[in-house]
């Protein structure tokens, strides 16, 4: 039995209504998508593996976590897909602008995640997001300066900070946490300064108990990502800034599971000065000090 497969890719068409991004990227996704099959020659139970696959990721899926954004993280999308998103102004800009846009420090993006939770709210600068007393846990005080485009500090940015607790889990993940444990949304001061208190993080496997996990299985990888603090930032004028900074110290830098890790963006926790005065709340508990600033992309 022979079979034309090159024409049966060509049938699968777009109409005429479709918009001019779906009329450009799904002739892309169409034929990528069959080229694999062929390739792979896959099977219809394997097909169906996978649909029940992502029919069960969605299942999972909540407001507290994203069973998809994990299903794609072990396959580096999220992680390629936000490098796309930062990279595109200079790889699209006209070649006389092109040294231009490369002058303009930007801080490197990364993967939002599947613990981000919208709606934490604002509290004044220079507080703590530690909700729970966390005995013997590295305390940290973690500061820096959002700047603009034109390198200048960013007053009033919203920067969203938020990282796992000493047990490797996110609030998110255990009902027995205080809300916003270790999760907290500050505005810059008039100087474009940010400051908080935070726990210094530790490494921790990805949820790998459902679909996440069972593909992790079957390409023999372990669940475990370095030790991060994610960080959301905000400002009029700037593109939004996503991203991770991880502990030099860390294990699982050079195999982070979600393929998240630029080396721009390991940081170095140091210790505390000893003339520094911490809120009365957190005498003695303070262990480390993180200054890490951060420079924002034009919206144009």
């Amino acid at each position: 039995m022979s079979f034309d497969f090159s024409s049966f890719t060509e049938s699968v068409s777009i109409g005429p209504g479709a918009s001019s991004r779906v009329k450009q990227c799904f002739p892309i996704l169409v034929r990528k998508m069959h080229e694999f099959l062929i390739e792979a020659d896959v099977t219809t139970e394997e097909w169906m593996d996978a649909c029940n696959l992502l029919i069960a990721a969605g299942k999972v899926s909540s407001d507290k976590r994203n069973e998809m954004v994990l299903v794609t993280d072990v396959f580096g999308i999220e992680s390629l897909v936000t490098t796309l998103d930062q990279t595109r102004p200079e790889r699209l800009a006209a070649v006389d602008k092109l040294e231009e846009a490369r002058t303009t420090p930007a801080t490197f993006s990364a993967i939002l995640g599947p613990f981000y939770r919208y709606g934490v709210p604002v509290q004044p600068n220079g507080t703590s997001i530690i909700r729970q007393d966390e005995p013997g846990a590295p305390y940290t005080h973690l500061f820096g300066t959002i700047y603009g485009p034109d390198g200048k500090p960013v007053p009033n940015a919203l920067v969203d900070v938020w990282h796992d607790a000493p047990d490797g889990l996110y609030d998110a993940q255990s009902p027995e946490k205080p809300e916003y444990h270790c999760r907290g949304r500050f505005r810059t001061d008039e100087h474009g300064r940010y400051e908080t208190y935070c726990l210094r993080p530790v490494p921790y496997p990805i949820p790998f108990d459902h679909q996440a996990g069972q593909l992790l299985k079957i390409m023999d990888r372990h669940p475990y990502r370095p030790a991060h603090i994610h960080f959301w930032i905000e400002a009029p004028g700037c593109r939004t800034l996503v991203t991770q900074i991880f502990d030099s110290l860390s294990d699982y830098l050079k195999d982070d599971s979600v393929f998240a890790v630029k080396d721009d963006l390991v940081v170095e926790f140091k210790p505390i000065p000893p003339h520094f005065k911490p809120p009365p709340e957190l005498e003695g508990k303070l262990q480390y000090e993180l200054r890490q600033d951060f420079h924002l992309q034009s919206t144009e």
